[in-house]
């Protein structure tokens, strides 16, 4: 399809929840795109405003045919609102927003498929939606199979598939079915490694076939292999669309910025945290030296009784890659169940075991498959890290490697 506008065209949107009070109905993916067929080219018209929260604020921009686009920001910037807009699975409440060509969205697990029909009735439902005929379908139903790796359970109901299934079968679809907009949000954590790295080859397969790409992640990487330019999102705000390494120099510069000490205490839900330092030579430190070992220490109470609780810390790299996760219940499982009280929490990252680099540390608190508790976005600490004296003593101004300091006690023997 040859195009002589914008893919996607966004003006002066802006999203408002209330706070407190009744919310707008949530509809599936699936519904949205039946209202989008019957209105393809709908333009939304200003709501009245009303008091609340501003998930996005006067937001502008323009996405031409073929492109692929990143969205970056913190947690709770606006990325996953955007996306819903974009989707039409939510309206915005100010603004216009114009699509041109089929759109397929892969924003969240459970959206998109009905939970009883089977994984193979689901395609055909998503092809059909977005107007397919059943030949086209029956020509890529083998390849959509192939690559989600679900061949055993095409004909289960979906509601049975673990939720690496069901992204994978969704993912699958949303690729193949040819949409000339493909949205992916960061769901595709969900998947595997290797599954993961398959998207990503797909995704960048689908660009080279000049379709349009919106991809919203927290892996930089993954951003900045696939994306010839990104979109910073801050606090419900969007600046000018910047060539990738432009938005990630910026992503980071403002990471460094809102990194501060939180004030405690700080309650969600059923749990408060008290505090969280980290500990090096008695004093409190954010900067570590890595010839010595760092104490964690995690001040927290929870106020009721709680089953499969877990609270530890995540290591993040300075762009928010996953280094490392450490939880209490990874090696004390009796701890899972926690009776109310106040409680000090300690570990150790051990000397020599991260680069000498910038990191994101952050307290993880959660229920396992029941909530995340989110401290996340209070607790993010940054600090750096400062090379072993030993390591490399013969060329010390070489830059670190990697981010995991593995000293394999090498030993050489001649023969």
């Amino acid at each position: 399809m040859s195009f002589n506008h914008p893919a996607i065209r966004v003006s002066h949107v802006s999203k408002q929840y209330k706070l407190g009070g009744p919310q707008e109905p949530y509809h599936t993916l699936r519904d949205a795109i039946v209202n989008s067929l019957k209105a393809p080219m709908k333009v939304f018209d200003k709501a009245p405003p009303v008091e609340g929260f501003w998930a996005l604020k006067d937001v502008s921009f323009e996405v031409e045919p073929g492109e692929v686009v990143g969205i970056i920001g913190r947690n709770g910037a606006g990325k996953s609102t955007l996306l819903k807009i974009l989707s039409r699975i939510t309206s915005p409440t100010e603004g216009t927003v114009e699509m041109h060509g089929r759109v397929g969205s892969l924003l969240e697990v459970g959206t998109g498929f009905h939970p009883e029909l089977t994984g193979r009735e689901n395609i055909y439902l998503s092809g059909s939606i977005l107007g397919m005929k059943r030949k086209e379908i029956d020509a890529k139903l083998d390849e959509i199979v192939k690559f989600s790796e679900i061949e055993k359970f095409l004909d289960t109901p979906v509601k049975r598939y673990s939720s690496g299934m069901y992204v994978r079968l969704a993912f699958a679809v949303a690729a193949h079915l040819e949409p000339e907009i493909l949205l992916v949000d960061e769901v595709l954590a969900v998947g595997d490694a290797a599954f993961q790295k398959k998207c990503l080859g797909k995704m960048g397969e689908v660009a080279k076939e000049g379709r349009t790409v919106i991809f919203v992640s927290h892996n930089m990487n993954a951003i900045k292999n696939l994306c010839q330019t990104a979109l910073y999102v801050d606090e419900g705000r969007v600046k000018e669309k910047l060539p990738v390494e432009d938005a990630i120099a910026l992503y980071g510069k403002k990471n460094e910025d809102n990194l501060k000490k939180v004030q405690y205490p700080i309650k969600k839900g059923e749990v408060i945290l008290y505090g969280f330092s980290l500990i090096q030579g008695g004093v409190e430190v954010s900067e570590i030296d890595g010839n010595y070992p760092v104490e964690v220490v995690i001040d927290f109470e929870v106020i009721t009784d709680l089953t499969l609780f877990r609270i530890g810390i995540f290591i993040q790299s300075f762009y928010g890659d996953l280094i490392s996760r450490s939880l209490l219940a990874d090696w004390n499982p009796q701890f899972e169940n926690i009776p109310k009280g106040k409680y000090s929490l300690y570990g150790v990252i051990p000397a020599s075991f991260l680069t000498a680099s910038d990191f994101i540390l952050q307290v993880h608190v959660s229920r396992y498959g029941i909530t995340d508790y989110r401290f996340d976005n209070e607790t993010s600490e940054l600090i750096k890290v400062h090379a072993p004296k030993e390591f490399n003593v013969s060329h010390p101004s070489e830059g670190p490697f990697g981010k995991i300091l593995l000293n394999a006690h090498w030993l050489l023997s001649p023969k």
